[in-house]
């Protein structure tokens, strides 16, 4: 799927095309014209012999001679004497309008999957095709720090050797984190480099280095100046993890077996048939009900309007019966309690209608003082507690099988709904120690809501407390970080210099020209993205936007490790080569989910195999080394003016298929359909060019 940004830009592809044969349909005049002469042999061997030998002479290929078959255990080698050449890095020589994509930054902690391969893959073909076409390319890589993950990773290592993160200082925990970066955070980049990504990598960037830490600093003072940064001075409902302690982004929608809970709430001043029966999946935040909600129009429940009910187990805590309309008379019971600080629906409802906000968890996922005798226990321990109270006291209805769709944490695994927010604004404090620091000092004494400094550091802070407070002051530093995310929305412009718009990289290559990712984090990153770079640039940071979809097995099912269907790229690689894993990848529809199977690899592998084979026939059909004269003929060939009718008229044919390929996957590309890209070129190289034509 490609998405073009809100604002037009210039056409992604220019209208050259690959360098094309003069057509063969030429007059008998335009025929006599031509003056070079070349035998049958001496055309079929092309200039790529030169190559060859220098490069097999240096050791980096192998010699088409001697090999019966691809070997891909080569790739490595060769990649890296690409890189070595600079042939990644951008070339003004001939064009000035670049093509620019930004990698999508793994996480420092992650290890190569399926996802990674494909946007690899997808990135790298469009990122060769534009190279190729003579224009200047960058394709900007780097990895991102991942607050959460990394710290998880680097708490269970410290674990391992007996030690807590809270056991250590700030800094020395901080220390050890970018020691065990330094030792093992090259592992993701070097298994996309074992994909054969064609990335700059002298502008390889880290969401912590100095020069994207300096922008993320410079962004949220910046931000902070227009009012656009605030400090929450009340309560407020984020996506929190109990195991984690800290809120996070990243939630994800599971389905699991549960159970729903019916309980009565007595209605005040009726008699013992007059109550309400409420269905629940967390009896254990009734303690945090503030009022209990019918449609205006059920009459089951009218005659109860305006009337107070009983909060069971609460002795006695009364709350109101409303009547609102969002209420589904037809789901369940038709009543439904209302517990603001512990679901978002109940919380919008609680601010529109003026209610109380009750929250009744601790940030380590125990009960605190509002559930009463309960405070304490585990959310589970009193869930338990609580339904054997409330069967005892007859106010138990039935509990029965349920599916619920449970919000977790990407990271931490656990219910999430904890304080209390205006979802419309963005959270972007984590409870964490790895990560950007927020940049807001408090003036010790003071009250942190009301007496803070943003500063771009500590000693730009302390002169700003002592110009308003006096020389006397001491400050402190707010110890939470910035939310992942907020680096991450930056990163268009920050690899490329930013602030500092006078920087060459970023006046030559900002706005870039694609971004490539997953329709997963569409809001996360690329909304963000858009809203900082109108923001800090004036320009949307990319022209177009390509989303991929998901690889799933040869059934069509996700993969998963319960599922035991995963595939492992390296031991792909390992197997087929990167090349066969990448055509295979790379034959997908464009936006769609993609089956991959092992008989596609197979399949696609004996391809690569059969374009070695011809490529090794062509090789050794080469004039030697020492044929100057030939080569200087071949050499001064004009192939895109000079008419090829000379050629027998099989080569003709295959010339003319050739023409019509070019057509074909041009158009393709400028409508960056690869997989039709790559079954064109599969059909003409097996089909015509192998088995038609060298048979």
């Amino acid at each position: 799927m490609i998405i073009p940004t809100a604002f037009p830009a210039p056409s992604l592809w220019s209208s050259c095309y690959a360098h094309r044969l003069n057509p063969l349909l030429l007059s008998k005049t335009r025929r006599r014209s031509i003056t070079i002469t070349l035998t049958h042999s001496h055309f079929t061997r092309l200039s790529s012999r030169r190559f060859a030998v220098a490069a097999s002479a240096n050791g980096v290929f192998t010699s088409p001679e001697t090999a019966k078959s691809f070997d891909f255990t080569s790739e490595e080698r060769i990649y890296n004497w690409w890189d070595s050449q600079g042939y990644f890095r951008p070339n003004f020589d001939r064009g000035s309008d670049p093509f620019v994509v930004s990698m999508p930054p793994p996480n420092v902690t992650g290890s190569l999957h399926m996802g990674h391969a494909m946007f690899v893959t997808l990135e790298d073909i469009m990122v060769r095709y534009n190279r190729m076409k003579g224009r200047p390319t960058l394709w900007v890589p780097g990895t991102d720090h991942a607050g959460i993950a990394t710290q998880l990773v680097v708490e269970r290592m410290l674990a391992s050797e007996g030690i807590k993160r809270v056991e250590l200082s700030r800094d020395n925990f901080t220390k050890r984190v970018w020691e065990w970066k330094e030792k093992y955070g090259g592992t993701i980049t070097n298994q996309i480099k074992r994909l054969g990504a064609s990335c700059d990598w002298s502008r390889e960037h880290f969401t912590l280095d100095e020069q994207l830490s300096r922008a993320v600093i410079e962004a949220f003072v910046r931000l902070h100046d227009k009012g656009l940064i605030y400090q929450v001075t009340g309560s407020y409902m984020v996506n929190w993890s109990p195991s984690l302690q800290t809120a996070v982004s990243e939630v994800e929608y599971h389905e699991e077996s549960g159970t729903l809970y019916y309980i009565k709430y007595r209605v005040a001043g009726g008699s013992s048939s007059d109550y309400l029966t409420i269905a629940t999946t967390r009896p254990e935040t009734l303690f945090g009900d503030v009022a209990i909600a019918v449609h205006p129009q059920d009459g089951r429940y009218s005659k109860y309007i305006g009337k107070m009910a009983i909060v069971p187990l609460t002795y006695g805590r009364h709350v109101p019966i409303i009547a609102d309309k969002l209420v589904d008379k037809d789901f369940g019971t038709g009543v439904l309690k209302i517990s603001p600080g512990h679901d978002h629906n109940d919380y919008n409802l609680a601010r529109k209608l003026g209610l109380p906000i009750l929250n009744v968890m601790n940030k380590d996922g125990t009960l605190n003082n509002v559930a009463g005798l309960y405070c304490g226990l585990d959310r589970f321990e009193a869930r338990k507690k609580l339904w054997a109270d409330l069967e005892e006291t007859g106010l138990a209805v039935k509990k029965e099988p349920h599916t619920l769709r449970v919000p977790r944490s990407q990271r931490g695994g656990e219910i999430y709904n904890h304080w209390l927010s205006n979802i419309k604004d963005w959270c972007i404090s984590r409870q964490l120690w790895w990560g950007h620091r927020i940049p807001v000092w408090y003036i010790e004494g003071k009250d942190n809501e009301e007496e803070y400094i943003v500063a771009r550091n500590a000693a730009e802070a302390l002169k700003k407390a002592h110009e308003k407070y006096g020389r006397d002051v001491n400050i402190y530093q707010d110890p939470d970080v910035l939310d992942t995310w907020f680096s991450s929305a930056l990163w268009p412009f920050s690899t490329l210099g930013w602030p500092d718009i006078s920087s060459d990289d970023f006046k030559q290559f900002y706005p870039t020209t694609m971004l490539e990712t997953g329709h997963d984090i569409l809001f996360f990153w690329v909304a963000r993205m858009v809203m900082m770079g109108i923001e800090f640039t004036g320009k949307v940071p990319f022209s177009y936007v390509y989303l991929h979809g998901l690889i799933r097995d040869s059934q069509g099912r996700k993969m998963s490790k319960t599922l035991g269907n995963v595939i492992d790229p390296l031991d792909t690689i390992k197997e087929f080569g990167t090349d066969a894993l990448r055509f295979t990848l790379a034959l997908g529809t464009a936006g769609q989910d993609l089956n991959l199977s092992i008989e596609r690899l197979t399949a696609n592998k004996a391809f690569t195999n059969k374009l070695w084979n011809a490529g090794k026939f062509i090789l050794q059909n080469l004039p030697s080394q020492d044929e100057a004269s030939v080569w200087e003929s071949i050499r001064s060939f004009q192939f895109d003016k000079e008419s090829l009718h000379i050629l027998p008229l099989p080569e003709c044919w295959v010339v003319s298929k050739l023409h019509l390929l070019i057509d074909a996957v041009t158009v393709s590309y400028d409508k960056f359909f690869f997989g039709d890209v790559g079954r064109e070129t599969y059909d003409f190289f097996w089909g015509d060019f192998a088995d038609c034509f060298f048979d």
